[in-house]
């Protein structure tokens, strides 16, 4: 049964390739799809995923979830829509669902019904993380080299222009959005703010406040900034410090938490009877409440004890 099910599924995405994507022949090009004036006729695919986006960007706007969920995918420095995403992962969760149905039974179909979602979350979360973690390690970088175009003579705008242009992403493409903004008219403290709450720098909070002192009292803006630089590069490296002294308590945390998994694995494939006795009886359950409830406790008391914030 499996096994007809998988043909049947690789037969009809070798069909889908060859009618929508293979070319169909060296077949003229029609001479209306060279004229500027007229607009190309919307396919059926495409526009179904138009309404379908639609429809989604109303559902969230309508729940005020529509703000939250942009910021989410800016932080985590991805060019793809709200609309788009949510899409995606709804599509995916489907036929994991489907797939699990089929495959191990209505258990395993709506694991993955919630596991899909889930993974998108941790992995939006995991991104902004990352990019998080690499703008403020670059920070003093570029606040040397804002200085560095200041002394040169150029102005600030200038100065942050060469930082876009000239640093690494994920600094110079936040970099590139202040510069953007402001050519459009907005005004550059709040351009800066906006930046330093998006990725959850402190550091940059006071970039942006130098700045914007600078710009209602004046004085020398590179003396300010290579303070403020000299001052980040130092957290930078107590920060850097702390993480390579927490890595072992972090580890142990890792495999204390993945140990009653890995347990529960080798028994369920060595002797499945022993565990069968869990499930068999209210007590069985309450049994495996208790510990699930236990290892919560003790994985948040983990994370408190091993993640150090300065």
């Amino acid at each position: 049964m499996l096994l007809a099910v998988g043909v049947l599924a690789v037969a009809a995405a070798l069909l889908v390739l060859a009618l929508v994507v293979l070319p169909a022949g060296p077949g003229r090009v029609p001479l209306n799809r060279l004229d500027p004036s007229v607009v190309p006729s919307a396919s059926a695919f495409a526009g179904a995923g138009a309404a379908a986006g639609a429809a989604v960007e109303k559902a969230l706007a309508k729940r005020g979830r529509a703000a939250a969920g942009v910021a989410a995918l800016e932080r985590a420095g991805m060019a793809m829509t709200l609309p788009n995403f949510v899409l995606t992962v709804g599509l995916t969760a489907v036929v994991g669902g489907a797939v699990g149905l089929v495959l191990g039974g209505p258990v395993l179909g709506l694991v993955l019904l919630c596991v899909v979602p889930l993974g998108a979350k941790l992995l939006l979360t995991f991104r902004a993380s990352r990019r998080q973690a690499a703008f403020a390690d670059q920070l003093d970088d570029s606040l040397q080299l804002m200085a560095g175009s200041l002394r040169a003579g150029h102005s600030l705008l200038r100065s942050v222009d060469s930082v876009a242009s000239e640093a690494d992403a994920p600094t110079s493409e936040e970099f590139s959005r202040i510069v953007n903004e402001t050519r459009v008219g907005r005004d550059l403290n709040d351009a800066l703010d906006e930046v330093a709450e998006r990725m959850g720098s402190d550091d940059f909070t006071w970039v942006a406040q130098a700045i914007a002192i600078h710009r209602e009292v004046g004085g020398n803006l590179a003396e300010v900034l290579d303070a403020v630089g000299h001052t980040i590069r130092e957290r930078n490296a107590i920060r850097r410090q702390v993480k390579a002294l927490s890595a072992e308590g972090k580890l142990s945390a890792v495999v204390l938490m993945a140990l009653p998994f890995g347990v529960t694995f080798f028994i369920s494939m060595t002797n499945p009877g022993y565990l069968a006795k869990f499930t068999e009886s209210v007590t069985g359950f309450a049994m495996l409440g208790a510990a699930g409830l236990m290892l919560l406790v003790g994985g948040l008391w983990l994370k408190s004890t091993v993640k150090i914030k300065f």
